[in-house]
């Protein structure tokens, strides 16, 4: 799957100059989402005192927010552009390195054009979405957990006063306490996405094949039996989304709530501004919906991993070895590995550039 195109002689350039070029927008997104949530502070500071501001200054706010969000739209834009392109040359030099093995293989394997062609697309098309969702991810936690750490030494938190970095110890309680539920109200949604492909396939596979032999394929009580295998794993995957859905919109609203609880009384006492109050919920909420990426996308992964699933059964059966570099010897790369690595060298050298200057 990965060293198809990050390992391939022909994909490299794309594959790894694509990755910086992802990494280095995104970065420059995030700064102006940095630069947005300090105009939260001068903005509502302005709306608290209307005694020592003016009309010119709330619009003179209003320009500066349009100047950052601008560029902010040219850049999301330009993201979503670029990782389109670059996830379909992924999925076109994984379609044809898995052709090149197929056709060498003597044996008839149940599925493979759905393989080759849905199961392929999809997977790409879960990349595009998911890896740039876990990009910005990481990006904002690296941008903003030190926003929020020195945000924190201005507000008492109940319960937390003497915890430096309270409202990021919150953030990160918060998310892992949903994370391992999610795992469990969702344990068995893998398994039922995975078992739903195979009676999809089966129904599919029987219309496929009437399409040339009526006589002796498609019959309707044939189709019938398997439709309704499609029908009960279809409602045990219903029931058990419908669990998951339950926890992730009651965790979703709880977490509306709760920096608004943590600040409350100090905006009654006057400890903050309304301006600074704002501020530290926005960046508490970029953090927490950082840290909270797997369970809001806990279905994604889900779909995912099940195709994950089919695509390493179906290397199997083709006895795929992947792409060769020089020494004849497949990398093996994992891809959550590779971001992983890659993001983090990013972050650390950025970080280390501002430290310098």
């Amino acid at each position: 799957m990965f060293s198809s195109f990050f390992a391939s002689k022909k994909w490299v350039q794309w594959a790894h100059l694509g990755v910086i070029l992802i990494l280095a927008l995104t970065y420059a997104q995030v700064q102006l989402t940095v630069a947005i949530n300090e105009w939260y502070k001068g903005f509502y500071d302005i709306l608290q005192d209307v005694k020592n501001h003016t009309v010119g200054d709330f619009w003179t706010a209003i320009e500066i927010f349009a100047a950052l969000a601008f560029p902010f739209v040219l850049l999301g834009t330009a993201i979503s552009y670029f990782t389109r392109v670059w996830t379909l040359r992924w999925r076109e030099a994984m379609t044809f390195s898995y052709i090149d093995y197929w056709k060498k293989t003597p044996k008839d394997i149940e599925g493979s054009s759905q393989r080759i062609q849905e199961d392929i697309y999809r997977f790409a098309k879960i990349v595009e979405d998911l890896g740039t969702t876990v990009v910005d991810a990481v990006m904002t936690l690296v941008a903003f957990v030190p926003i929020l750490w020195v945000l924190s030494a201005k507000v008492k938190v109940p319960f937390m006063e003497n915890v430096a970095g309270s409202l990021v110890w919150i953030a990160v309680a918060t998310s892992a306490g949903g994370l391992i539920v999610s795992w469990f109200v969702g344990i068995k949604l893998p398994g039922l996405e995975y078992n739903n492909q195979k009676v999809e396939a089966a129904f599919r596979k029987e219309l496929v094949y009437a399409e040339d032999d009526k006589q002796n394929y498609g019959d309707t009580r044939k189709l019938e039996e398997l439709f309704q295998k499609i029908r009960f794993n279809f409602g045990r995957l219903f029931l058990h989304y419908g669990y998951f859905d339950v926890w992730k919109y009651s965790f979703s609203q709880a977490m509306i709530i709760v920096p608004l609880m943590a600040l409350g009384p100090s905006v009654l006492t006057g400890a903050i501004t309304l301006g600074v109050m704002m501020q530290v919920v926005n960046a508490f909420s970029q953090v927490r919906a950082s840290l909270s990426i797997f369970i809001r996308n806990w279905t994604t992964i889900t779909e995912l991993r099940s195709i994950h699933k089919r695509l390493k059964e179906f290397e199997t059966n083709i006895g795929y070895k992947g792409t060769k570099n020089e020494n004849n010897e497949g990398l093996g790369l994992d891809i959550f590995a590779y971001w992983a690595i890659t993001i983090a060298a990013f972050a650390i050298y950025l970080k280390l550039m501002e430290f310098s200057m």
